[in-house]
C-alpha cells in the first residue's frame, strides 16, 4: 500500500481544516515548500497537495508554490482543487504537477470531466470521491450532491478511471479513526484501486486499511499534529 503525506495550501501557508470547515483552521507552517522537502527527507516520493483557496474560490493563487514545490524537490506531486475545465488541467500540469484529482467537477460537469480524463488518462487523473452519509460532496465540501457514492464510482469505473481518493468528510480531520465500514463496502463493489482519506490518527489504522485491501493511504493531521512521526511513518512505506 502507497502512503502518501498530505499538504493543504490556504492562503500560502500550510494547515488544515476541520471537517472541511473554512472558520476551523490551523496553520502549521508559513512555508510549504519546506514542509514538503522534509517528506522528501523522510524518504517520500508522493505528496498530496490541495489547494483550498482554489476549492473554495475557483481561483488557482498558489500555483508558483507548487511551482516551487515541483522545481526544489523531486517529490510527484497529486493537485486537487478548483480544476473546471480542460484549459485548468493543462494549467496545472503546466506548474509540474504529475497527477491531478478532480471531484466536484465530474458531479457538476461530467463532460468537462471526461474531456479532462480522455485527454491525460487514467494515469494522470485520479478521481475524488469526498462523502457525506454515502453521498458525494462538492464545492469545497460545501454542498451535498445526490449521486450515491456507490453509483459514482460504478459510472466512472466503466469510463476506464483507475485510481480514487475516497474521503469521509466527518472523518476527515478529526484524529478519530477512518471510515473502514466505507472502505470495506467500496472495496467489495468496484476494481477502482481506491486511497483512503480522513482520520488516520495511528500506524494501526493504516495497518488496516491495507489489510482490507485499500490501495493507498493519504495521512495529514495525524503528522502535524505528531500523532504519527515522520520517521515511523518512512518506515511502512
Amino acid at each position: 500500500m502507497i502512503i502518501i503525506p498530505a499538504l493543504d495550501i490556504y492562503n500560502g501557508k500550510c494547515v488544515r481544516l476541520h471537517q472541511g470547515n473554512f472558520s476551523n483552521i490551523t496553520i502549521y507552517n508559513e512555508d510549504p515548500l519546506a514542509v514538503a522537502q522534509e517528506f522528501e527527507d523522510h524518504g517520500f516520493s508522493y505528496v498530496h497537495i490541495v489547494d483550498l483557496d482554489a476549492a473554495k474560490t475557483k481561483e488557482f493563487a498558489n500555483l508558483k508554490i507548487i511551482e516551487r514545490i515541483a522545481s526544489s524537490t523531486s517529490l510527484s506531486i497529486d493537485y486537487g482543487g478548483g480544476v473546471k475545465q480542460l484549459s485548468d488541467a493543462e494549467r496545472i500540469f503546466e506548474s509540474g504537477v504529475n497527477k491531478l484529482t478532480c471531484g466536484s467537477i465530474a458531479v457538476s460537469n461530467q463532460s468537462n470531466f471526461l474531456e479532462i480524463f480522455n485527454t491525460f488518462g487514467s494515469e494522470k487523473i485520479i478521481l475524488g470521491s469526498d462523502v457525506i452519509k454515502g453521498k458525494i460532496t462538492i464545492n469545497g465540501w460545501h454542498e451535498q450532491s445526490k449521486q450515491e457514492i456507490e453509483d459514482f464510482l460504478s459510472f466512472y469505473e466503466q469510463c476506464g478511471l483507475t485510481h480514487t481518493i475516497c474521503t469521509d468528510v466527518s472523518h476527515d480531520g478529526t484524529l478519530n479513526g477512518p471510515s473502514f465500514n466505507l472502505y470495506e463496502k467500496l472495496l467489495a463493489l468496484t476494481t477502482i484501486k481506491l486511497i483512503a482519506s480522513g482520520g488516520v490518527n495511528s500506524l494501526k489504522d493504516i495497518e488496516k486499511l491495507d489489510e482490507i485491501g485499500c490501495y493507498g493511504v493519504i495521512v495529514g493531521k495525524a503528522i502535524y499534529e505528531k500523532r504519527i512521526l515522520l520517521k515511523d511513518l518512512a518506515r511502512l512505506c
